[in-house]
């Protein structure tokens, strides 16, 4: 795992995070909810890194809905700070642009 992985989590996990505001509509919009994208994160797979992202570093995780289904989450850190991370967006992904696993795009 990388570090950058590392500090999102942990990050995550100490409560520092925020939601922007395309976050925000992107959970409303596939009837997600923060709870479930923020509880998630403990069993989130990585899919890419964007480590060179231009408002910093960021990650897509694939994650689980609070039904079991899969859900893509990107969180970043904004560029040139260490925290706080924020929930880029979320979404479910579609399955004519992803593989069975949701992990590589076709």
């Amino acid at each position: 795992m990388s570090e950058f992985v590392e500090l999102v989590r942990a990050l995550i996990r100490a409560g520092d995070v925020q939601i922007s505001e395309h976050g925000y509509d992107e959970l409303a919009e596939d009837g997600l909810s923060a709870r479930e994208v923020l509880g998630g994160i403990h069993e989130a797979v990585v899919v890419e890194e964007y480590l060179n992202y231009p408002k910093g570093p960021c990650v897509l995780f694939l994650q689980k809905d609070r039904m079991g289904e899969p859900i893509h989450v990107v969180w970043g850190v904004p560029k040139g700070h260490d925290k706080p991370v924020v929930l880029v967006t979320a979404y479910r992904p579609d399955p004519e642009r992803w593989d069975k696993t949701f992990t590589r795009r076709w």
